[in-house]
């Protein structure tokens, strides 16, 4: 296992990795990260200033990834856990908590005051391991990210 950052060659294996999750779990394309730009080109996306994408390899094959970066269309001080996804054949192994806890330190690093993210309702796997680590539940969204199809929004402050 071996977590580390995007490079361009990862483009194409990440879009997949996440484009399939969304479908596997009944979420729509518009309103969620498939239709993204980001999505589309990944590590341009996440070569602008504070924010780092970084994918999870096991046997030298990408499985996942998850990135932070400012969250969009807010003034406060505010990162968001953006792009948290992994093939099925590797989830419930605990590589989810290490990538999360990778993305926490470096939002700290780079001095956000907390972390904000939006989930699918029916994401249950995911939303215990945010709880696990410390996310609260929101009662409403922060920011516009344009992923007006997740319905679950949850902060962590640092």
């Amino acid at each position: 296992m071996n977590i580390r950052k995007i490079l361009p060659q990862d483009n194409e294996a990440i879009k997949n990795i996440i484009q399939q999750s969304i479908l596997e779990h009944g979420a729509p394309k518009i309103g969620t990260a498939y239709s993204d730009a980001a999505t589309q080109a990944m590590y341009a996306h996440y070569q602008k200033p504070r924010r780092d994408y970084y994918v999870l390899e096991v046997d030298g094959i990408v499985v996942g990834g998850a990135g932070v970066a400012p969250l969009d269309n807010y003034t406060g001080n505010v990162s968001e856990l953006q792009k948290m996804y992994f093939k099925p054949e590797v989830r419930g192994k605990g590589y989810g908590k290490k990538m999360i806890l990778v993305c926490l330190e470096r939002a700290a690093q780079l001095r956000f005051e907390s972390i904000y993210l939006e989930t699918m309702d029916n994401m249950y796997d995911a939303q215990g391991l945010y709880k696990n680590v410390g996310f609260e539940l929101l009662k409403s969204p922060l920011g516009d990210t344009g992923h007006f199809s997740c319905p679950v929004q949850m902060l962590l402050k640092f």
